[in-house]
């Protein structure tokens, strides 16, 4: 195994999250139909959208990645629920550019309670829990039972629901698997069997369901990732389909960046997005991946 070639799609799996919800927010809530006829193909990092973004800025989606990655950074395993969302409790509190309805009930349980882990939920099948579970990859690369119990115990601070589980672990498993060998065949694989079990994320023929549901989301990345062959055909793919557009987007960038790498990302959009959110993934990145959990 060629770690530098690993250390490569770690960072590209961080920065390609990043990147993908940048550009997607910009979109989030349109059509297909109606990107086209106001952007052709939206493909550079241009801000507005509905939250009036400057460029290269980036959603919930890449802070609650952020605040998740700082909680694992804070303390050995086995990590402390109450730690990751006493850092969320602090990314609510900063008066973030959006916060999903699921994550700030949930968040709001936790401060009136205490309760570190939401009820279970027929309301909670929303992809908030899937779209900042990153950090969980990168703290557990080298120890993979570690992954799917920190996985569950982020998620459920706000999200409580077995589609929601399985979708993020899926994403996890073939987030990791990209990571460490790069190889889009095997991470295919890995998710027709998964299918096979849980037929209801079935992404061939791709549905055509762009909603912050799960499975639709699930669905829309896994045909955007396996019916492109490189980063940026990737992202704009799943971008352009518009609805939850920079959830979308942002896995479709994790997952395109864990299987090509942060050399594959163009530069183009790296000198464009948000100088800040650069340096903190990247420095994350970094940080979780010398964690011992992490190293191979």
């Amino acid at each position: 195994m060629d770690l530098n070639k690993v250390r490569d799609r770690a960072l590209g799996a961080y920065v390609g999250l990043a990147i993908g919800d940048a550009l997607g927010a910009t979109v989030e809530f349109m059509t297909a139909s109606e990107i086209a006829a106001t952007h052709g193909i939206h493909r550079e990092l241009t801000g507005g959208g509905w939250l009036h973004l400057p460029p290269g800025q980036v959603t919930d989606d890449t802070q609650m990645a952020l605040a998740l990655g700082r909680a694992l950074l804070s303390h050995p395993p086995p990590w402390s629920a109450t730690r990751i969302a006493d850092e969320f409790i602090n990314w609510m509190h900063s008066h973030p550019p959006d916060i999903g309805q699921t994550v700030r009930r949930g968040l709001r349980r936790y401060l009136l309670t205490g309760a570190v882990e939401a009820p279970p939920s027929e309301a909670d099948g929303g992809n908030g829990a899937a779209m900042r579970h990153l950090p969980c990859v990168l703290a557990t690369l080298g120890e993979p039972d570690l992954l799917e119990i920190t996985c569950l115990k982020q998620a459920h601070i706000t999200h409580n629901h077995p589609f929601s589980d399985s979708g993020m672990l899926l994403l996890a498993t073939l987030t990791r698997r990209g990571i460490l060998d790069g190889d889009s065949a095997t991470a295919l694989h890995l998710a027709h069997e998964f299918v096979g079990t849980h037929p209801e994320f079935r992404f061939r023929p791709w549905p055509r369901r762009t909603t912050g549901y799960i499975v639709d989301t699930v669905q829309t990345v896994l045909d955007a990732v396996f019916n492109t062959d490189n980063f940026e055909d990737c992202v704009v793919t799943a971008v352009n389909r518009g609805g939850d557009a920079d959830t979308i987007g942002a896995l479709a960038g994790q997952l395109a960046g864990a299987l090509y790498g942060a050399s594959a990302i163009p530069l183009r959009w790296l000198r464009k997005l948000d100088p800040l959110v650069l340096r903190s993934v990247e420095q994350q990145a970094r940080s979780l991946l010398a964690l011992p959990s992490a190293r191979m």
